[in-house]
């Protein structure tokens, strides 16, 4: 089962992934038939060749951002957790992510809501 501890530890696997752009750690998060929502209502990315091919085209540049984030809980295998995501050249996101770990800690399913801060 999943737990704080292993959705905390995730999200810190993600920001690694995020900063390196690596396909390794970007692979390690998720397992081979996972599927990534960029939105709720998007067409998935589906496994990892998919979710590297396509977060390598979006990819931000190591140092463009600054993540902070809490976990708002945990229900069975999921875990939810509030964001904010600070460019540095002055967009801001507030984030919302439900993530569904296999018991590797291994994301099957990463949905992820951004939206953009007033003022930024």
């Amino acid at each position: 089962m999943t737990d704080h501890d292993t959705v905390d530890r995730w999200v810190r696997d993600y920001r690694t992934a995020w900063e390196s752009n690596l396909p390794d750690d970007i692979r390690g998060l998720f397992t081979p038939d996972a599927e990534y929502f960029t939105g709720p209502f998007d067409d998935p990315w589906r496994g990892h060749d998919d979710i590297v091919a396509k977060w390598l085209e979006a990819a931000d540049q190591p140092g463009d951002t600054e993540f902070s984030w809490k976990v708002l809980g945990v229900e069975g295998d999921t875990g939810f957790v509030e964001g904010r995501t600070d460019y540095r050249e002055g967009r801001a996101y507030a984030n919302l992510w439900v993530i569904e770990l296999d018991e590797a800690g291994r994301a099957r399913r990463f949905t992820e809501w951004y939206m953009r801060r007033p003022g930024s």
